[in-house]
């Protein structure tokens, strides 16, 4: 008898069909995946009865979010350290420290993330410093 090694196939993997599926699964995340992430905070304002005023000059805003979370003119601060606070109010000032600063809170912020923001713009020597309130509701 005789035998005879037989020679050894080579073997193929075919990877067409799995770079398909991986394009296609790359596709579909990117498709469905969100790119912007924008953040929006929901206050509740205190109540005060008055009139508005009209024709304001440029004003800075602190934004309290109920959280205790400061924004500056939009932008939310990293941290809530009065010092965050204090850099960004100087450079958007720019040293005018005749321009007006409105701190908007909601009515459930805790007090003293509101004295915190007060104190700040009073170290920084703003003079003319606003608090945002809504009219009541009538029923």
């Amino acid at each position: 008898m005789k035998f005879r090694r037989q020679r050894a196939k080579e073997v193929s993997v075919d990877l067409t069909p799995l770079i398909d599926v991986v394009f296609l699964l790359l596709i579909f995340f990117m498709v469905s995946t969100t790119f912007t992430k924008e953040t929006h905070l929901e206050l509740t304002l205190p109540q005060a009865e008055g009139s508005a005023k009209a024709d304001l000059p440029e004003v800075i805003d602190i934004l309290v979010a109920r959280d205790g979370s400061f924004s500056v003119n939009g932008t939310p601060l990293v941290n809530t350290q009065p010092e965050t606070l204090k850099r960004a109010l100087r450079e958007l000032s720019g040293g005018n420290l005749e321009q007006p600063l409105t701190i908007t809170a909601d009515a459930r912020t805790p007090h003293q993330a509101v004295v915190t923001a007060m104190d700040v713009a009073g170290q920084l020597g703003f003079s003319r410093l606003s608090i945002t309130t809504q009219e009541p509701v009538s029923e």
